[in-house]
């Protein structure tokens, strides 16, 4: 079984490069997801209060065998509970249905911009679980510059991540080039660009000839090539997928390497659009939804 390289957060934490993401995983399918995910060797899960599906993550961990010790899991508080003592509610929600006392990965699922004093009081509350020993990293998700840099200048605590749309289509590498000025690490959230091939007027990725191209000159797959592009760029992947085969394969990813010039044109395929909802767009009047307790 491979040994997953891990990316050292600037906190010191280890994170494993490849995840598993549970994202529009339907509750009835991820504990199976997670069990394989864990038996195939993955050891970081990536999940969120929004996604309906923490307590069968935490199910999906304990049916696997692995010891909690050595799963990380990372977890997002949804903008329904943004504010600081709602946020540290949303602590209890997310561990409670997780079966877990700390969660390794905390996050703040989106920016909200539109009302970004309650993201600052809830990333002071993520500040204080990590304070407290609750979580052992902190961060955000979905945050562009402007955001980043106003977080920057009112908090204590640089954000462990950011995790953001991020695959060959659609490689935002001015925020990148933040993240690595103030060692933030970059987390892919549809890293294989799986968004693009169900968006209307998009090609999809894993039809890219160029992708195909170096793939074939490896023996793996499109999705294989582009998990091993954000490795060697040195970014947290979060690969879904409910099956088990696809899962594996997404896995293993450890035994090549991209030349310099596959990693260029890969590079060379950004498009600059974005496939999924704009940061912008997301409020509490269009988003806002109640988080179930525990």
């Amino acid at each position: 079984m491979a040994t997953v390289p891990t990316l050292t957060l600037n906190n010191g934490v280890q994170l494993p490069a490849i995840g598993l993401g549970v994202f529009q995983t339907p509750p009835d399918e991820t504990t199976s997801a997670v069990e394989s995910a864990l038996t195939t060797g993955y050891r970081h899960i990536d999940t969120a209060a929004a996604y309906g599906n923490e307590r069968e993550v935490g199910e999906g961990i304990r049916r696997s065998g692995v010891p909690r010790e050595d799963v990380f899991v990372e977890t997002k508080i949804w903008i329904s509970d943004y504010g600081y003592d709602a946020t540290l509610h949303g602590f209890d929600k997310s561990a409670g249905k997780l079966g877990v006392d700390q969660i390794d990965l905390l996050i703040l699922h989106q920016a909200l911009p539109g009302r970004f004093e309650l993201t600052l009081d809830a990333y002071r509350a993520l500040e204080t679980l990590l304070t407290d020993g609750k979580v052992r990293a902190i961060g955000v998700s979905n945050f562009m510059p402007e955001h980043l840099q106003r977080l920057l200048d009112e908090t204590d605590v640089v954000p462990a991540v950011n995790q953001i749309e991020l695959h060959p289509y659609f490689q935002q590498k001015e925020l990148q080039a933040l993240h690595s000025q103030h060692g933030i690490l970059t987390q892919a959230w549809s890293p294989i660009g799986g968004i693009t091939s169900y968006r209307e007027g998009g090609t999809s990725a894993f039809e890219d000839p160029t992708i195909l191209e170096v793939a074939a000159a490896h023996g793996k797959s499109a999705a294989q090539v582009m998990l091993r592009w954000h490795i060697q760029e040195g970014r947290s992947a979060i690969p879904k997928s409910t099956k088990a085969a696809r899962i594996a394969e997404n896995f293993d990813v450890f035994d090549f390497e991209l030349t310099d010039n596959e990693i260029a044109r890969i590079d060379a395929l950004d498009t600059g659009v974005r496939r999924g909802p704009d940061p912008e767009d997301i409020t509490l009047e269009a988003f806002g939804r109640d988080i179930p307790e525990a």
